[in-house]
């Protein structure tokens, strides 16, 4: 279980914001909707393919990046 340690003389907004954003990183969140309910075979396919289609587009993205870094180019400007 994620924690963090509240500062000295930090609001408690803040440190509950702090601990949202931690467990939205880490997939608590999602996790807890998912077994709130029933999820059908036919959803959970869906959704593991989403989460497939999601990392393989971040893996081609970066693998294309670490191409051209290899081949000595600098790599292009974002805009």
């Amino acid at each position: 279980m994620p924690e963090i340690q509240v500062k000295k003389g930090e609001s408690i907004d803040r440190a509950l914001k702090r601990l949202k954003t931690k467990l939205e990183s880490e997939g608590i969140f999602d996790e807890m909707r998912r077994l709130r309910a029933h999820e059908t075979p036919v959803e959970r396919t869906r959704r593991k393919a989403r989460n497939a289609a999601k990392k393989g587009k971040i893996k081609f993205r970066f693998s294309m990046y670490d191409k051209r870094t290899a081949e000595g180019a600098t790599p292009a400007p974002q805009a």
